[in-house]
């Protein structure tokens, strides 16, 4: 397979599933801010910080106020982690090489990205936000299933799932760590009964509540839910569910023995690891080297099979 294609295939699977997550942050942020007290919403800014795109953001806006997030999360061409931005990249990267992948996949592909861009100000709404961001979700778990079911099993699919579970695996830990140092002013503001509140939320960002119920047989609370998103063996979005579905995929390319090596010892960890036990600060930092981990399995990828930079 050329270099130019898997990478672009790589990319599209990044990308898609970027605007996807991006898209279940907003909505169940909204859905927290529906289930607390009058009065009482949740906190943006860590958002903004789960994306890494601090900087950025307060170069341009003077507050972290909801409206201000809402616009450079979804549709902000500035800031290269939007919605709009990721799906873009996507039907770039999908534009290059549509003589890969199924027609009607190209197809979903365009389509998605126009109407994100043509329905955005549904999205800015308060009262248009749930549907707006529900199509997003739908719309890319559609095309996942389109290309599982359409497109052929081969390198070219792999390097989809590459992009697609890195991305995800990256995506459950930064979530994690931006909601485990809290979203909610806790200490001060007397709101210590709805802390179970925000742990619901983290399950909903990933569409994880049910099936952590079904898992875990037990009520919400921290420590399972640590356990459950680290160490699920069965639930789509749990680290290690994509550490196992990034391993199975590199093995079906060659030149792959660095990367599994990395994947090996950051899964070996996490499931040595006592999470559920683990505070705010030594849990943050256990993540860093998740995702440190994370970005050395991309590099690896990249030197293995794709063009170096120009």
């Amino acid at each position: 397979m050329l270099s130019r294609v898997a990478e672009n295939i790589y990319w599209v699977g990044r990308y898609l599933e970027r605007a996807e997550n991006t898209a279940r942050l907003l909505a169940a942020n909204a859905t927290l801010h529906l289930d607390l007290p009058r009065g009482i919403t949740p906190a943006w800014e860590p958002l903004i910080a789960m994306a890494g795109t601090q900087d950025l953001f307060e170069a341009q806006h003077s507050d972290y106020s909801e409206p201000e997030v809402i616009r450079f999360m979804l549709g902000s061409e500035q800031n290269p982690s939007s919605i709009l931005s990721s799906l873009r990249a996507a039907r770039e990267n999908a534009r290059t090489i549509r003589d890969y992948m199924p027609r009607e996949a190209w197809e979903l592909i365009n389509k998605h990205h126009l109407d994100a861009g043509e329905r955005v100000e549904e999205g800015l709404s308060k009262r248009g936000r749930h549907e707006y961001l529900k199509r997003i979700i739908l719309t890319t778990q559609t095309l996942n299933g389109m290309l599982a079911g359409t497109m052929n099993h081969d390198q070219g699919y792999h390097f989809l799932l590459l992009g697609r579970n890195i991305e995800r695996a990256d995506m459950t830990t930064r979530i994690i760590d931006v909601r485990t140092d809290g979203l909610l002013p806790l200490e001060n503001s007397g709101l210590q009964a709805f802390e179970t509140l925000q742990w619901v939320s983290l399950l909903r960002s990933l569409s994880a509540y049910q099936m952590y119920r079904r898992s875990m047989q037990a009520r919400v609370r921290r420590g399972d839910v640590l356990l459950f998103l680290f160490q699920s063996a069965d639930f789509p979005r749990s680290i290690r569910h994509n550490l196992c579905n990034i391993e199975r995929s590199l093995k079906t390319l060659p030149n792959h023995e660095s990367a599994i090596r990395i994947l090996y010892q950051v899964k070996s960890r996490i499931l040595s690891t006592p999470v559920e036990k683990m505070q705010c600060t030594p849990l943050h930092h256990f993540i860093d080297q998740v995702q440190i981990a994370l970005d050395r399995v991309h590099d690896e990828i990249s030197n293995a099979w794709f063009l170096p930079p120009h």
